[in-house]
């Protein structure tokens, strides 16, 4: 069965390690069916098109508003970038998530700035019209909670995204370019104990008060967050299958 690429942005790689562990729980596929690589110590590799169905693209406290950007970083969006336009293009199909939004907003000439930032909740997320008739978030309803925590993000789409869902603190939560290429603010792959977990490794990092650390954590345990995940899987479910249909 062809594969998809878990493609992990995270200079702690005991973070990415953990994290895509969550996204294959969330694609429902087994270790075989979902490949990785740290584009912080790998570049992308170049047949990275033909080998896989898709990709997803992991979270980092990267920030594409950075200011001073080290060699790695500028490499790492230089790549989630040509993922991007394999997308847009048709060639593959890509979920970017956190981090990877602001990468996609800013190649298709949006504006990304530091006014819609999140602490780290489970947050309630409104479903668009087009949201609503969207193959991945159709079924997710009106409204549902998904886990959050960044520091920079968009008041509108970028030309031509479709936005598909949104809330108060962050208008753009998620859209779609084209058929193949969706992107989320929010994180949709953990469960509330993964989630939980990824806390210890950003405690002091500015995405909670870290004297709160505990109530923050405890809030994030007792959440109710379902369809993320599920809107995750269908993304897999049908990137395989576009796959094996060309």
């Amino acid at each position: 069965m062809a594969s998809l690429l878990y493609v992990g942005v995270r200079p702690e790689l005991d973070a990415a390690t953990a994290e895509r562990a969550s996204f294959r729980v969330a694609l429902g596929v087994g270790p075989e069916a979902l490949d990785r690589v740290d584009l912080t110590t790998t570049p992308l590799p170049e047949d990275a098109f033909d080998r896989y169905a898709g990709f997803v693209i992991g979270g980092s406290p990267f920030n594409v508003t950075d200011v001073r950007k080290s060699e790695t970083q500028r490499r790492v969006e230089a790549d989630l970038e040509r993922i991007a336009a394999r997308a847009i293009d048709g060639a593959t199909t890509a979920f970017f998530t956190c981090f990877g939004i602001g990468v996609v907003t800013r190649l298709l000439g949006g504006v990304v700035g530091s006014d819609n930032p999140e602490e780290a909740a489970a947050a309630e997320i409104r479903t668009t019209p087009e949201g609503t008739e969207d193959p991945l978030f159709a079924a997710a309803g009106p409204r549902f909670h998904a886990f959050t925590a960044h520091k920079e993000g968009s008041t509108q789409p970028p030309p031509g995204a479709v936005l598909l869902a949104g809330n108060d603190a962050c208008p753009v939560q998620a859209y779609r370019v084209g058929a193949d290429l969706y992107a989320t603010q929010f994180h949709p792959e953990p469960s509330p104990r993964d989630f939980a977990d990824r806390m210890v490794f950003y405690r002091t990092t500015g995405y909670f008060d870290p004297d709160a650390f505990h109530t923050v954590q405890e809030a994030i345990l007792e959440s109710v967050v379902t369809e993320p995940s599920r809107i995750l899987h269908r993304f897999g479910a049908r990137a395989l299958a576009r796959h094996r249909d060309r």
